[in-house]
């Protein structure tokens, strides 16, 4: 909906009502059914984080970010010295006795909040080379599930709708062009002072694309009863109240 000035206005949307401040708090009628999982899939830079966690504001469930449940299973296994190509055996013992949960935008590592300590170098390094591993992302879907089978979730990725929950309540595919995506990764990158080119950005992008639909294990790919949500020149509340359009309706 457009403002007097042009730019967009949140309007109120049957999953929430006005808290007294001028915001909004979820509506409590909306959750008297079960819970429900909504799966958000789709390639990087499409906005797929963003919108996830409004929605999941919107409709008071849990946002669960998969990449810091990643980030803190690499913790660990930096705190415990474990190398997880050349020990596996080490490393299946540890998963075994690792617990991973996400509430109110915390990250629980066997009950302990890592929120903080997840974000380093080291354990971005580390997350990049644990997260293709077959045991540790078999270990992490079992966790993601019965988060689902507990709580009303919202959770974003490349595989969420066609693995991690392939009969969840509701399913959107986030998209948009490379060259949009391109755009605005190197205008946030601008913002920050650093000096990536728009060519460079946008190579790095068609090159996630092809690697994430060519993976081996869970390729990035639309489930087939996943809508298709286009975000190419459309803002972030407008995408949300698109996607909160489809859950209002849905029975």
């Amino acid at each position: 909906m457009m403002a007097a000035g042009g730019g967009l206005r949140e309007k109120t949307h049957p999953l929430r009502q006005c808290d007294g401040g001028g915001g909004f708090s979820p509506d409590p009628t909306t959750h008297a059914r079960a819970h429900i999982r909504v799966a958000i899939d789709g390639p990087s830079g499409a906005g797929k984080s963003t919108v996830a966690k409004r929605v999941a504001a919107a409709i008071g469930a849990d946002y669960i970010d998969t990449g810091a449940m990643y980030r803190a299973v690499a913790l660990k296994i930096i705190e415990q010295g474990i190398d997880p190509v050349a020990e596996p055996g080490r490393l299946a013992d540890m998963l075994a006795e690792t617990a991973v949960d996400q509430s109110s935008g915390r990250t629980l590592l066997d009950g302990r909040d890592v929120t903080g300590g997840i974000r380093t170098p080291e354990v971005t390094a580390m997350a990049s080379k644990s997260s293709a591993m077959g045991i540790i992302r078999e270990k992490l879907v079992e966790l993601q599930r019965g988060m689902g089978a507990s709580k009303s979730v919202v959770m974003d990725g490349r595989d969420i709708g066609t693995n991690v929950f392939p009969d969840a309540e509701h399913k959107f595919f986030m998209t948009a062009s490379a060259r949009e995506r391109a755009r605005r990764r190197f205008a946030e990158l601008s913002a920050t002072g650093a000096r990536d080119s728009y060519e460079d950005v946008l190579a790095a992008i068609e090159k996630r694309d092809y690697d994430d639909s060519h993976r081996e294990l869970n390729p990035l790919t639309r489930a087939e009863d996943a809508v298709l949500i286009d975000t190419d020149g459309i803002g972030i509340e407008e995408v949300t109240e698109k996607l909160l359009s489809y859950i209002a309706v849905a029975p």
